[in-house]
């Protein structure tokens, strides 16, 4: 602890004071605080007092950390005010240092744009209901990468099953070395992938007035087939793909930069209802399961006879649904009865109410009235004490998710 600047563990406990916070407030979704894995990425949280930085040129600047002295680093962009915080981490492709900026920016008026809705998938990233073809996420490996990433994993189980039954179960050299290669290759991914979300999201909410997407629940799509001994699931290895599918696109990370980007660019984002949205007709609006045969790309209305891709039926409907919407209401989330005060203690008694449930469309469970007023969703993002905030309002209940 000697070698730590006192800075950093005064930030580490105040980043578990809010943790439990927020776990003890009956108005936000987190969860109780847990420990970090050892695998984890391993960062550094100073505030910005503590630090000072210096721009040397458009590329180059220096930044004075406790203990370490003058650090030069890229400048990747201008940081557009003065630092608040600073995070020094590393992962498997160096070491990143990150500014939290107070630049005192405010929702942007809006723009007058027409709005989309956009269909996040698997086969295809992202279907605009404006376009006609769907964009594609570029592969995040290369062959060659993919065929290096799957000797480095066979590579990693063979060390470490040697250093079970040999060495006590302590990696060796050799065997953090071949940690350090797959880290780096996952990071590399991990940084394609943001760059394809980050484009994205950028121009939806750039060149919409508002944008409807599916009001996904990712961890239930994700969720194992595996079963249990007595009732094993089927079909596990099929489900664990498509999982992997879902996860690589990265639809709750898309969702929260367009609930941000939306408010800087004048947009406005808008969360519908998934259920039926891939079975229903854009054209008619009768909602037949038969329409989508199997899992394939084509729509074939069994009403009115329209046919077109798949994805794109389904994003003009989020876009039909969208534009109804009523502004502020959205499906809240379970309610949490309030924690006591105190950090030093579990609460004894836990107490969660039932969730509202999701309103079935107007017309009841019939073909008719998929658009119904039931189906108004809407986020927006608004400015509270300061801090970028997202309210969610329904039937008479408010919520605030800091973002």
């Amino acid at each position: 602890m000697a070698d730590l600047p006192a800075q950093a563990a005064q930030q580490v406990l105040r980043q578990l004071d809010r943790a439990f916070d927020n776990w003890w407030n009956p108005e936000h979704p987190a969860g109780p605080p847990i420990f970090k894995k050892r695998s984890n990425r391993l960062t550094l949280p100073l505030p910005g007092q503590a630090v000072k930085v210096r721009t040397l040129n458009h590329k180059w600047a220096d930044v004075w950390l406790p203990k370490l002295g003058w650090i030069r680093f890229r400048l990747s962009r201008p940081l557009g005010g003065p630092a608040r915080n600073v995070t020094v981490s590393r992962d498997g492709l160096g070491w990143h240092v990150a500014f939290g900026v107070a630049t005192g920016a405010k929702p942007a008026p809006p723009n007058g744009l027409p709005g989309c809705g956009v269909d996040f998938g698997v086969a295809c990233s992202a279907f605009v209901s404006t376009e006609m073809k769907p964009r594609l996420m570029p592969a995040t490996l290369t062959p060659g990468e993919r065929r290096r990433l799957l000797g480095l994993e066979r590579r990693k189980a063979r060390q470490i099953h040697w250093a079970r039954r040999h060495n006590r179960g302590r990696y060796s050299k050799r065997v953090r070395r071949t940690i350090d290669q797959i880290a780096k290759l996952r990071a590399r991914q991990a940084r394609r992938r943001a760059d394809f979300t980050h484009k994205l999201t950028t121009d939806l909410a750039k060149s919409h007035g508002w944008v409807g997407i599916e009001d996904l629940r990712v961890k239930h799509l994700t969720a194992t087939a595996a079963g249990t001994g007595e009732q094993p699931g089927r079909n596990v290895k099929q489900k664990a793909g498509l999982n992997r599918g879902i996860l690589d696109n990265a639809p709750a990370e898309r969702r929260s930069q367009l609930a941000y980007k939306a408010a800087s660019f004048g947009s406005e984002l808008r969360l519908v209802l998934p259920a039926g949205t891939s079975q229903t007709c854009a054209a008619c609006g009768i909602r037949d399961p038969a329409s989508r045969p199997g899992c394939g790309r084509v729509f074939a209305c069994t009403s009115c006879g329209q046919q077109a891709h798949a994805d794109a039926n389904a994003a003009k409907v989020i876009e039909l649904i969208a534009a109804g919407q009523a502004v502020d209401s959205t499906r809240s989330r379970p309610h949490k009865t309030a924690r006591p005060s105190s950090r030093m203690r579990e609460p004894s008694e836990r107490r969660v109410s039932a969730a509202p449930g999701n309103l079935p469309p107007e017309g009841g469970r019939g073909c008719q009235g998929v658009f119904g007023s039931s189906q108004r969703l809407v986020m927006s993002g608004l400015e509270i004490h300061g801090e970028n905030r997202h309210c969610f309002t329904r039937d008479d209940q408010k919520y605030v998710c800091r973002s």
